[in-house]
């Protein structure tokens, strides 16, 4: 109660404040809700796990009509259903300042994320929205949809477990073909089945601007796989595609590699939990021993035997780029493991020197003037190494 209260002080220097596991009363919400009208310096807010419902987000709300100073909101576990949704949409049609806002685990459904959607065809400055483990369902999805097919802003988007079905997932795969400014969606455990992934791989044919896509617990199989590869041939812009917990088998899995031979964006896939054996195995090393952009595989429980890991060792001897292979659990023992570990700290060791070394002669480089003339050499390194340094 005394870090609320401190809100209201004109010479708080509070930046940042979590209030997550403790119980809170309406009587506390109204006293932070009359802090946040008045301060200008927080701007980072967590009240995880509140239960403070529709009402207490109403009363949030309205100070957030107010308030110009708080950029990240996270309200998880809070049951405000589609009461507190249908608050906070009125607070983004004029909030300026708001850009991340975490609301899953709270019981939303469609009319709910249809008021949010309507919201952020207006409002210009959230990027990061969090649904996850809500009831939006298809209806709910397909307000989102229709409202990134107009905003320009959002960047990061989670609907996980949200029963957004067939329908729900084939509006955003449309969806994707004309949003130019979303970076990461994440679609895990929606059901969504081999039929919309074709829709989604079709999406990623054209979409240029997503970076990541979550697929996880889908029941994706091979044919949903091998649609996924056919687009990673032409897309250039994806580097993280997870795909755990699916039926993806040996067949899918050589669609992949044979992808991964191809394909320069990939840096992180995550095959966990499929229906991988030996044979997928071969020919994902088969890949590797290609491949010079993928630094992270996953594949732990899947069905690779000790034949199957040693294909990867010998892939090591060739790949330089590979830093995280995860292929079993538990086999602290296995000779191959240990190989395995041992090249993969060389190359993370190497790669770790080669992007110093990078950055030390782009600092020379503008030293002397000339750091656009690497631009023309080698644009991919410049990107990367601008961003690090």
């Amino acid at each position: 109660m005394n870090l609320i209260k401190q809100l209201q002080c004109k010479k708080t220097t509070i930046t940042c404040l979590d209030l997550s596991d403790n119980y809170i009363y309406i009587s506390e919400i109204q006293c932070l809700a009359k802090g946040l009208k008045k301060n200008t310096t927080l701007t980072d807010l967590s009240l995880w796990s509140k239960h403070i419902g529709g009402r207490g987000t109403q009363i949030l709300a309205e100070a957030l009509k107010i308030n110009t100073a708080l950029t990240t909101l996270k309200l998880v576990y809070n049951q405000i259903k589609d009461q507190g949704a249908h608050a906070l949409a009125d607070v983004l049609k004029i909030n300026t300042a708001l850009t991340t806002l975490d609301l899953e685990h709270n019981q939303i459904c469609h009319q709910g994320a249809q008021a949010l959607a309507e919201a952020l065809k207006i409002n210009t400055t959230l990027k990061k929205l969090y649904l996850g483990n809500n009831q939006i369902c298809h209806r709910g999805a397909l307000a989102l949809a229709e409202t990134l097919e107009i905003n320009t802003t959002l960047t990061k988007l989670c609907l996980k477990k949200n029963q957004i079905g067939y329908q729900g997932a084939q509006s955003l795969a449309n969806a994707l073909k004309m949003n130019t400014t979303l970076i990461i969606l994440k679609l895990g455990s929606n059901q969504i089945g081999d039929q919309v992934v074709q829709s989604l791989a079709d999406a990623l044919k054209i979409n240029t601007t997503l970076t990541t896509l979550n697929l996880c617990d889908n029941k994706i199989g091979d044919q949903g796989a091998q649609a996924l590869a056919e687009a990673l041939k032409i897309n250039t812009t994806l580097t993280t595609l997870i795909l755990r917990n699916n039926r993806i088998g040996d067949l899918g899995t050589q669609a992949l590699a044979e992808t991964l031979q191809i394909n320069t964006a990939l840096i992180k896939l995550v095959l966990c939990y499929n229906r991988i054996s030996d044979k997928g195995a071969y020919f994902l090393a088969d890949a590797l021993k290609i491949n010079t952009t993928l630094s992270k595989l996953y594949l732990v429980y899947n069905q690779i035997s000790h034949q199957g890991t040693q294909s990867f060792t010998d892939a090591l001897k060739i790949n330089t780029t590979l830093t995280i292979l995860k292929i079993r659990q538990g086999q602290h023992n296995d000779l191959n493991i240990i190989k395995i570990d041992q090249q993969l700290g060389i190359n993370y060791m190497n790669k770790k020197r080669l992007r110093c070394l990078q950055i030390l002669c782009l600092k020379k480089l503008k030293q002397l003037n000339r750091i656009d003339e690497i631009k023309s050499l080698n644009p991919t390194i410049y990107e990367s190494c601008m961003m690090k340094y």
